[in-house]
């Protein structure tokens, strides 16, 4: 985390603006794709925060639908919704490139196109 680092649209470290692209979740992932053109660090986690939360709502929104068990699933996600969001967040900006399974290699093969 020097001054070494890549710049980014916002003109902050792209370390902080991949972080930044996580805060919100999916619709921080969505803004950040759509804003940042060239650095694919950060593009990277957008999409990731994008695929990744955007998921979890869904799931966790169809899953209050079911009588009790959904309830009782959509209880358990949230709190290991919190804890990804925590640590994509960290490991964003620490500068790792942290692939989640599945996820992260969908992410990186729409980022290649």
């Amino acid at each position: 985390m020097g001054d070494d680092q890549k710049k980014t649209i916002l003109g902050i470290s792209e370390n902080l603006e991949a972080l930044i692209a996580y805060a919100v979740g999916w619709v921080s992932g969505l803004v950040f794709l759509l804003l940042e053109k060239d650095n694919s660090f950060v593009r990277f986690h957008a999409l990731q925060s994008l695929v990744t939360f955007l998921a979890l709502t869904i799931v966790g929104a169809v899953a209050v639908m079911i009588p009790v068990l959904g309830i009782l699933a959509a209880v358990l996600l949230w709190p290991l919704g919190l804890v990804l969001w925590i640590i994509l967040m960290i490991k964003a900006y620490q500068g790792e490139k942290f692939k989640l399974p599945k996820i992260g290699d969908f992410c990186e093969k729409q980022l290649a196109k």
